[in-house]
């Protein structure tokens, strides 16, 4: 077995992979166009409009918390480590990237990792200045609850996974995400408001993620035409190694661009 392993690993060790190739990188997903802002704007503002309206707000805000309270056995304030979503937000972001490693994509393995950090950046950094400077108060009497960040997290990796592998899967991933908005309001941590804005913002920071790619390419020297060859490459090199308590075994990645 151990032969058989060190075989492995040398093949590996000695056959970097290349970046995938492709003809044309420059897919429908990267091309702006205002109606592509329809969908995630009309959320955010109506997330809004909610949130910002004391009438909207005293009856539908406050009406789905009552609904929620009378049916989620009273809890008034889970900690947050305890909530599913907490954990389940992240689920559509990580199959993005798994997938990205089957190589099934439009975009190589690099472009992928450079527009899901960048969508997360964007996603963090508009969600957390919107935060401070709304400052609502969560149900549960936390603050800085509009918008919902676990939402924007989890419907951006699935606006992610439906611009890269298509609506079907774009449909399981959007599936997970709204498991997330619903889980938010359930578990009283955030508004009905709080999450509309939130899925929409999570959407529009995917886009806005595509339309810099072009810009990042030329950052990052991949060629215009054959998506990050010959300037990126990534080797994987397993290693098995005898401890005290017994064989280890492992795999490290090195990328290079």
């Amino acid at each position: 077995m151990r032969k058989i392993f060190a075989l492995v690993a040398f093949l590996v060790a000695v056959m970097p992979l290349n970046a995938q190739r492709r003809d044309s990188v420059y897919t429908a997903s990267e091309q702006f166009k205002v109606t592509k802002l329809i969908a995630p704007v009309s959320l955010m503002g109506v997330g809004a409009v909610c949130a910002f309206t004391p009438a909207i707000h005293s009856g539908m805000d406050m009406g789905v918390k009552e609904w929620a309270l009378a049916n989620n056995g009273g809890v008034y304030n889970l900690p947050i480590m305890d909530c599913p979503e907490t954990y389940l937000q992240y689920v559509p972001s990580a199959a993005y990237g798994i997938a990205a490693l089957s190589g099934a994509g439009k975009h190589s393995l690099f472009e992928q990792l450079v527009v899901g950090v960048t969508a997360y950046g964007l996603m963090v950094a508009g969600s957390q200045a919107i935060k401070f400077a709304s400052n609502v108060t969560r149900p549960n009497d936390n603050p800085r609850s509009f918008p919902s960040g676990h939402t924007a997290t989890a419907f951006m990796g699935a606006e992610l996974v439906r611009l890269e592998y298509g609506l079907w899967w774009g449909l399981a991933a959007y599936s997970v995400a709204g498991a997330t908005a619903f889980l938010r309001v359930w578990n009283n941590w955030h508004w009905t408001s709080d999450v509309i804005a939130g899925a929409g913002l999570g959407i529009l920071c995917a886009h806005a993620a595509y339309w810099l790619l072009p810009f990042e390419r030329k950052l990052f020297h991949m060629d215009s035409k054959l998506a990050g060859a010959p300037h990126y490459r990534w080797q994987a090199v397993p290693f098995a190694a005898s401890t005290p308590v017994g064989a280890s075994y492992g795999l490290s990645l090195a990328v290079q661009w």
